[in-house]
């Protein structure tokens, strides 16, 4: 900056943004034995801040890839089930993301929960669901989606949305709301195994609690702290 620079303002310069975390933070003895039952008691808060208003679609997470070279890409999907095989997300399979497992299945998944002060990182491998699984949910889907998912070549170039909405549309009239729409063959799931999930809680002064769960071969997890 120089003398003629005009002062940032506060409001917009990311280096004066501050937030004071939470003073009470997560310990080992109060951690679940496995880290998909700690999961599922983080995701129930999430859920209930979303019906208080305070957090916005909880199951929302970063699903973050790499080609065969190493080059990453991340964007923000819905995990749609998780138990202790780890999380199910949808895609097209003709998507960057679904190309790049293909290549490399190794993945990381990130759940922001930022009004909470909370984070969960997990890394883990990805494969495909079966198509039984994929068509039950499939089916579950609003009729709308359930077109969306014919009409959009994912992740490919497109030279309008008049495009998109004029494929959606002749869809419409093929498949009305009284009509079930087939399971596209290249649409299906994600299941993402878990190695690794860190629980992260934002602490005062910056000193966060992370503890994670680490896979060990038998089947059995450790929990590290890791230092913020």
């Amino acid at each position: 900056m120089t003398d003629r620079d005009p002062l940032p303002d506060p409001v917009l310069d990311p280096a004066a943004m501050r937030k004071q975390y939470r003073a009470d933070g997560l310990a080992e003895e109060d951690l679940a034995t496995h880290p998909m039952d700690q999961f599922a008691r983080w995701f129930e808060d999430a859920a209930r801040a979303t019906l208080h208003g305070t957090l916005y679609e909880p199951n929302a997470m970063v699903v973050s890839t790499a080609d065969a070279t190493g080059r990453p890409s991340s964007r923000t999907v819905l995990m749609k089930q998780f138990d202790t095989d780890g999380f199910v997300f949808y895609t097209n399979y003709d998507s960057r993301k679904a190309r790049d497992l293909a290549e490399n299945p190794h993945v990381s998944l990130l759940f922001p929960w930022h009004p909470l002060a909370r984070q969960v990182i997990v890394t883990g491998t990805a494969r495909r669901t079966g198509r039984d699984e994929t068509a039950a949910y499939f089916r579950s889907r609003p009729h709308g989606s359930q077109l969306g998912a014919w009409a959009s070549a994912q992740s490919t170039v497109i030279a309008s949305r008049t495009e998109l909405d004029t494929a959606y549309a002749e869809l419409g009239a093929r498949y009305p709301e009284d009509e079930q729409v087939p399971v596209p063959p290249h649409w299906g799931g994600f299941r993402v195994a878990p190695g690794t999930i860190e629980f992260w809680q934002g602490r005062v002064n910056r000193l966060h609690d992370r503890l994670r769960y680490v896979a060990r071969p038998n089947g059995s997890w450790k929990v590290e702290r890791l230092s913020p």
